[in-house]
């Protein structure tokens, strides 16, 4: 007679069986990794428009308190979309312009820049227009910049524009 022994009744496992494990969780583990892969790809691009936003808003908001506050803009419409010139109510003349160069474009006040040397702005415009002498001009500004530190898929365009009132002269 046999006697049974109660802890032996296990069966190895087979190579195929051992394949299929290593196989699912291999496949598991490049899923995985690939979704970690795009958020953080996600989240470098959108750190990275934030970055840009920050840097044209600030320069923006210059531009816009100078330009209220200004005595006149002349002239007005400007024929270089480039650069914008106006009067401080001290009687100053200064300008903002858009630095257009292969590699480092920005936006100046004089020959201060407005925007980080993180950015590079890539397209900018600033129009002015006066229907009528009665009415304050309407300065129009739209940049296009990115990141200069972020490449590829990471490095978003942004385009921001705005309108600014001036004062009625």
């Amino acid at each position: 007679m046999k006697k049974k022994s109660k802890g032996n009744n296990l069966k190895g496992m087979s190579l195929v069986e051992i394949l299929i494990v290593i196989s699912v969780f291999a496949v598991l583990g490049i899923l995985t990794t690939r979704a970690i892969v795009t958020t953080l790809k996600g989240a470098r691009k959108s750190e990275s428009q934030i970055q840009v936003k920050e840097n044209i808003n600030y320069a923006f908001s210059v531009m816009e308190r100078n330009l209220r506050s200004s005595e006149s803009i002349l002239p007005c419409p400007n024929p270089d979309t480039t650069t914008i010139s106006y009067t401080s109510l001290e009687g100053e003349i200064s300008t903002f312009s858009c630095i257009l160069t292969s590699d480092t474009g920005y936006i100046a006040s004089g020959s201060a820049r407005l925007t980080s040397t993180d950015i590079v702005v890539t397209s900018c415009s600033i129009s002015c227009v006066q229907e009528e002498s009665n009415y304050p001009p309407i300065i129009s500004i739209s940049v296009t910049a990115t990141d200069m530190n972020s490449t590829g898929s990471e490095a978003g365009a942004v385009t921001i524009e705005t309108e600014i009132v001036g004062r009625n002269y």
